[in-house]
């Protein structure tokens, strides 16, 4: 007996003796092999780190981890976002994630994510190999093919991370194998086919999230076995059918994502209060939903956050929902909804977004609304409300900064308590209703406003000059009024700060007749959006509209312009969209219309242009519509110009 202890004494202490050198634990020779192909493998490393990997010590390698006794690798941690002291930056590697990383059988934790060049697929032999892995990140990375059937014989792997690549195929149903699993981030892929029935295995998922791929048919029927489910997230594929009843049985699920699917048929909640108790946050919203909103949602008592937005539910709103006390966001907007807004939603004290816009609803706002003292965004648009005035109480909220009543049949004028509300107003949406009078100069004083839209309405005035102090203005939609005078205020909005906010100009359909030289002087260069069509406009269009590096679409159709096409339009080169037909302008086409190579739609027609159109791209490739109606013109992709 004592000689075979000193054996094993012996052959322990050789082991020891062959793993450790100078104090240092030497890397075994199937680790190192694995290492150095992985490095073979990447030909650019913004972080540095795998140009340090000299020498066959690869314990002491930077994001290598060994195990003190035996000296195998057990964690490579060389993720793509890396913190400093004084920044945080996120570093690259370009090229291929070797199959040969499988040779480090020890290995517990493999992090890749977040390196955005790192191509190639997931080893098929990793399930057979990497049996110790604990912790699986390759997301964020450029990785393509299958996810291999082997990964569900990694029996002790707790998170599997492969969001954000290019992974496509089917799910293999081997990963409902990973019973230890607690993390499961599918998301931003292109996975196709069903989701797997072996999934409901999973009884330890804290977390799953399947979102924006295009996986099809039923959610799993036994879904609701997966107790411990805090966050599901579905949203954003093709999933048809209804909602599995057992969803309705989880009691520990805290956020709940199904949107963007083509679910189909009424939602089923539990019948008795407290079933899904600890649910906080609820999203089925961009369905094919039907049915009414369950009677009892309202019992939904921990519901933080609930959207069952673009789907095809009808019915009342269900007076329960007062009972969620913690609900701060709610959205039934894009519905079939109807009857009345329940007195009970002035119940909601920390309610701080309601939206239900294009539904059916009708009648009067209750004025128990008037007790939401926290809410901050309201959107009642275009419903049945016909609410003829917009209520005084609504302007006095404390906390309300975003006021959407489009479509609500609002009659008269502009109302002056839109002045003085408590909360700087920063939207205000009163687009298709019934306005008349004049554009306030009060407009002025709402000096945090960020959007505008006053829009299809018939307001008769001039924009009046007090516009320009609006320094935060982002969008303005004044399209579809009666408004007249000059349009250059607009263009004096920002005139300090040219590099402001303004993105977006419609002031389309109106009766403008002069301001159109001003494009580009002193308006902010971030403008991306300028519609001026169907006005009065005369003059020509200035060379300084070259100064709007940001343009994307400029429509000034329908006007009066004249003159010849200025060339700094060249100088656009996000341009997308050009519109300049039924006008009066005239000579050549300019070469340098060669150069908007972003161009997807152009229309010069009905004009007097002439000659020869400029060959090539972009030019050529639009239809003879772009270009008829110009008597003078001539080449492709009209008939060619005579010698």
């Amino acid at each position: 007996m004592g000689s075979r202890f000193l054996v094993i004494v012996a052959v322990f202490t050789t082991i020891i003796i062959t793993t450790v050198v100078e104090g240092s634990i030497v890397c075994n020779s199937n680790d190192l092999s694995g290492l150095k192909s992985f490095k073979a493998g990447i030909h650019t490393d913004t972080s540095g780190r795998s140009e340090k990997w000299v020498g066959s010590n690869c314990c002491r390698w930077e994001g290598i981890s060994c195990d003190n006794v035996t000296g195998r690798v057990t964690e490579i941690r060389l993720p793509g976002f890396i913190s400093t002291e004084v920044s945080v930056f996120q570093s690259q590697m370009e090229g291929k994630l070797s199959p040969s990383i499988t040779l480090l059988t020890s290995l517990q934790v493999l992090d890749l994510g977040g390196l955005i060049g790192l191509a190639g697929t997931i080893p098929p032999l990793i399930g057979y190999r990497l049996q110790k892995l604990k912790k699986l990140y390759l997301y964020g990375n450029k990785l393509s093919g299958p996810v291999p059937g082997s990964i569900g014989k990694l029996s002790k792997l707790e998170q599997l991370h492969l969001h954000e690549n290019r992974l496509s195929g089917t799910l293999p149903p081997s990963l409902g194998n990973l019973i230890n699993l607690n993390a499961l981030f599918l998301y931003s892929n292109q996975f196709t086919g069903m989701i797997p029935d072996s999934f409901t295995n999973l009884t330890n998922l804290v977390r799953l999230d399947l979102h924006s791929n295009n996986l099809n048919g039923h959610i799993p029927e036994k879904i609701g076995e997966l107790q411990v489910l805090e966050e599901l997230d579905f949203s954003s594929n093709l999933l048809s059918g209804k909602i599995p009843t057992s969803l309705v049985n989880l009691t520990t699920i805290s956020v709940l994502y199904l949107d963007s699917n083509y679910l189909e048929g009424a939602i089923p909640f539990p019948s008795r209060y407290g079933q899904m108790r600890s649910l906080g946050f609820l999203r089925l919203q961009n369905n094919h939903l039907t049915g009414r909103i369950p009677a009892n949602f309202g019992y939904l008592a921990s519901l933080q956050r609930a959207s069952l937005a673009n789907n095809k539910l009808q019915g009342a709103i269900p007076a329960s929902l007062g009972n969620l006390q913690d609900l701060t966001e709610l959205y039934l907007n894009g519905n079939r909804l109807s009857g009345q807004i329940p007195k009970t939603i002035g119940q909601l004290s920390r309610l701080m977004l309601f939206s239900i816009s294009h539904n059916l609803i009708q009648g009067e706002l209750p004025s128990e609304m008037s007790s939401l003292q926290n809410l901050q965004t309201i959107d009642l648009s275009f419903n049945l409300l016909r609410l003829s005035s917009i209520p005084k109480w609504l302007a006095e909220l404390p906390s309300l900064s975003r006021i959407c009543l489009a479509g609500c049949g609002i009659k008269g004028e502009i109302p002056e308590f839109l002045r003085t509300t408590p909360s700087p107003i920063q939207e205000l949406d009163l687009s298709v209703n019934h306005l008349i009078g004049s554009l306030p100069a009060w407009l002025g004083s709402l000096t945090q406003l960020y959007s505008l839209n006053l829009s299809r309405n018939s307001l008769a005035s001039k924009i009046p000059e007090t516009i320009t102090n609006l320094q935060d203005l982002g969008v303005l939609d004044l399209h579809s009024n009666n408004l007249t005078g000059s349009v250059s205020q607009v263009f004096e909005i920002g005139q300090r700060f040219p590099d402001g906010s303004l993105t977006y100009i419609d002031l389309s359909d109106n009766s403008f007749s002069s301001g159109v030289e001003l494009i580009g002087e002193g308006a902010q260069t971030g403008i991306q959006y300028l519609n001026l069509s169907h006005n009065f406009l005369e003059g020509r269009l200035p060379i300084s509209i070259g100064r709007l590096k940001s343009l994307r679409s400029l429509d000034v159709s329908r006007n009066k312009l004249g003159s010849a096409l200025p060339d700094a339009l060249a100088y656009e080169s996000l341009l997308e969209t050009l519109k300049l037909q039924e006008n009066r302008f005239m000579g050549k086409i300019p070469s340098e219309f060669l150069k908007l190579r972003k161009l997807k739609d152009l229309d010069l027609s009905d004009n007097l242009l002439e000659g020869q159109i400029p060959a090539g791209k972009p030019l050529s490739e639009f239809p003879v519509s772009s270009f008829s109606g110009n008597k003078g013109l001539c080449g492709k992709p009209l008939t060619p110009c005579k010698a």
